[in-house]
């Protein structure tokens, strides 16, 4: 099934990975951390891409992914880097990873924003060190992202959604 059938959709993870995926959803549950919860994932993907089929497209997806986690770096510079044009990058990546590459490239670099607030709660500083032009560009893909502010993500109730929030079972 190609990732973009899954994007903005709910699909058990067993129903796509059989035993290993309902596995790995007790591990997220398991986890004390949303980084942790980020990495158990990180880790789950690179094994299940490393045993499975992979068609000239994934492998481009794949190929992108890893510069694209790698350093804030402009889609048109990772397509030069790959070979291809930009649409055709982001035509692949759409349909494997699920979401375009440019919003991939958001999402990593808000996780790296957020994994180093395990250690810093110096916004500015982060924003700079996860990649972001500036604070106000971190708060506000804070809030597109997260619906929330970094200050008010922080001060989340211990009583609110867990580590694993939106993991079903």
């Amino acid at each position: 099934m190609a990732a973009n059938a899954l994007t903005d959709r709910i699909v058990p993870l067993e129903d796509l990975w059989g035993r290993p995926g309902g596995d790995l959803c007790f591990e997220l549950l398991a986890a004390r951390s949303q980084p942790e919860v980020l990495d158990r994932v990180s880790r789950a993907i690179a094994l299940r891409a490393h045993q499975t089929f992979e068609p000239a497209s994934a492998r481009l997806a794949r190929r992108a992914v890893h510069l694209l986690e790698g350093d804030a770096v402009r889609v048109e510079t990772v397509a030069e880097q790959l070979g291809v044009t930009a649409r055709h990058l982001r035509r692949a990546f759409t349909e494997n990873v699920g979401i375009g590459p440019k919003d991939f490239a958001r999402t990593v670099r808000l996780q790296r924003a957020v994994r180093m607030t395990a250690t810093s709660r110096d916004w500015g500083r982060i924003a700079v060190d996860a990649g972001y032009y500036d604070q106000a560009h971190l708060i506000a893909d804070f809030r597109e992202l997260i619906g929330l502010t970094p200050g008010a993500y922080m001060k989340r109730p211990a009583a609110s959604p867990g580590p694993a929030q939106g993991v079903r079972c």
